[in-house]
């Protein structure tokens, strides 16, 4: 946004009017100056306080995604607010909004750590992963003592069909992170994709058991156990978060389930935290 430029002070100054015969000439005219005040500029928006952003965290993400638009209207320059408005409309799954929201976060702050990982988020979330690529690599060139963009780049290579990249991305993620629940839930499901059923039971056992551990690791854990033939230990740990009609879903998917089907489902349930 370019600033207001404030109006140079301009000087009226009228010629001097000839002699009239029999009179004196006039006074010469006094010199007129328009106002030097600028005009009144727009007041600064207000900074949200902590206390707002954290109370705007814990909503729903339909009312998230109202509560930051709001205050990118109010502050475009407000980085943050740009990258939780992209996390909720990802969450509401409008990811080509969420893209267009870290996009332009990215042009204001072309480095922005959060914003590269909501960008490669937000491609991953809609199937994109060959565009995730180039923004965590940025991320991890940034931070790279930091599992997340290696755990992203993982997952994008994946969609893009780089296997070997990715394998090598997810290794290095859980190298960072040795015991986060994420970390190691993704690359067990990079490995029951290729067929290492046994060793992403392995890696989910200790994703579930490991500190930040989510619904989403447990329910990997259940699809793979399901996917084995696990089927009553499966169907109690789906039991634990989900209702009784999505179970009767994913019970009735797994009866079926061949090799090819089982692929396709699991890119889909890696973590893109």
């Amino acid at each position: 946004m370019k600033p207001k430029l404030a109006l140079a002070a301009t000087l009226l100054c009228l010629a001097g009017v000839p002699a009239l015969a029999g009179k004196a000439p006039p006074a010469a005219p006094t010199a007129v100056a328009t106002s030097t005040a600028a005009p009144d500029a727009a007041p600064a928006p207000r900074p949200l306080t902590a206390e707002e952003r954290a109370e705007a965290d814990r909503m729903d993400p339909l009312a998230r995604a109202a509560f930051w638009a709001h205050a990118v209207d109010n502050d475009p320059r407000d980085t943050q607010a740009g990258v939780k408005l992209a996390k909720a409309l990802r969450e509401l799954s409008r990811t080509d909004e969420a893209q267009t929201a870290a996009d332009r976060v990215l042009v204001m702050a072309p480095d922005d750590f959060e914003a590269l990982l909501e960008s490669a988020r937000d491609h991953i979330a809609a199937g994109q992963g060959f565009f995730a690529i180039e923004p965590a690599q940025r991320a991890a060139a940034l931070a790279p003592r930091d599992w997340r963009p290696q755990s992203l780049l993982g997952i994008a290579l994946e969609q893009a069909q780089r296997d070997p990249e990715a394998l090598a991305a997810h290794q290095k993620a859980l190298a960072l992170a040795p015991g986060n629940a994420a970390a190691l839930s993704n690359l067990a499901m990079y490995q029951a994709a290729h067929g290492q059923a046994a060793e992403a039971e392995s890696l989910l056992r200790r994703a579930v058991m490991a500190p930040g551990a989510t619904v989403q690791e447990r329910q990997n854990l259940a699809l793979i156990l399901g996917l084995e033939g696990k089927t009553a230990e499966s169907e109690a740990l789906e039991r634990q978060d989900l209702p009784p009609a999505e179970v009767a879903n994913n019970l009735a998917y797994l009866r079926p389930a061949d090799d090819g089907a089982a692929q396709r489902s699991w890119s889909s349930v890696q973590s893109a935290r």
